[in-house]
C-alpha cells in the first residue's frame, strides 16, 4: 500500500479528479486530495489557468507544499497537469519521496533545483498530439526528467486530448484512461 498525495489539475478539484482518487483507494493506496483552489472549480482551461495566473503559481505550489506539512515523507506524488508543478516541486525537494506521477505536464529540472533525486521513480504520462503536453515542450522536460531519474518511464498515448484520464470532461478517452490507471497501479505496487 502507497500512501499518495494527488494534485488536480486547472479546473480545480473536480468529480472526476476525486473518482480516480476512489480508484486508487480501492486498489488498498491511501491518497490524499488537496483542494489548491479553494473550493473553486472551473469549466474550462483557460478560465481555469486565468484564476491560476490571477492567484499566481507560486501560491498556488505553495498550497501544495502546506497540504503536504503534517504527512509523513514516504509519499508518492501524483499530479495532472498545473497539479504536476506540486507533485515534481515536492518530488524534487522534499526528502522522502517514494514515487512521482505526473499526468498531461512536465516542467524542466531547473525550475525546482535542477536534479531529480536519487532513487525516486518516476512515471509521465501525456497523449502524442496533445497541444499542451507537446505543442508547449512538455514532452521535452519529461524526457529530461526520465533520463535524470534512472527509474523513469514516459508513456504516449495516441490522441490530441490533454484531460484524457477525468472521464467527468468531454476530453476523456476511455481506452488511454484505462491504461493510464492500469500503469498507475503497478508503479504504486512497485513503490509500496
Amino acid at each position: 500500500m502507497a500512501t499518495v498525495v494527488l494534485f488536480h489539475h486547472a479546473l480545480g478539484l473536480t468529480p472526476g479528479i476525486t473518482e480516480f482518487a476512489d480508484e486508487l483507494r480501492q486498489a488498498g493506496h491511501v491518497v490524499h486530495t488537496p483542494d489548491l483552489f479553494e473550493g473553486r472549480t472551473f469549466a474550462g482551461l483557460e478560465e481555469g489557468m486565468g484564476y491560476v495566473q490571477e492567484a499566481g503559481f507560486g501560491a498556488v505550489i505553495e498550497r501544495g507544499t502546506r497540504a503536504v506539512a503534517n504527512l509523513p515523507v514516504d509519499l508518492v506524488y501524483a499530479g495532472f497537469s498545473v497539479g504536476v508543478l506540486c507533485a515534481q516541486k515536492l518530488a524534487q525537494t522534499r526528502s522522502g519521496a517514494r514515487g512521482t506521477l505526473l499526468y498531461h505536464a512536465c516542467v524542466p529540472l531547473s525550475e525546482f533545483g535542477g536534479a531529480w533525486p536519487d532513487g525516486v521513480p518516476v512515471q509521465v504520462h501525456g497523449m502524442d498530439a496533445d497541444p499542451v503536453f507537446v505543442g508547449e515542450g512538455d514532452i521535452g522536460f519529461a524526457r529530461e526528467v526520465v533520463e535524470s531519474a534512472g527509474h523513469g518511464e514516459l508513456f504516449l498515448y495516441p490522441g490530441d486530448r490533454h484531460y484524457f484520464a477525468d472521464r467527468t470532461l468531454p476530453s476523456y478517452d476511455p481506452d488511454a484512461a484505462a491504461l493510464l490507471l492500469s500503469r498507475t497501479l503497478a508503479f504504486l505496487t512497485s513503490v509500496a
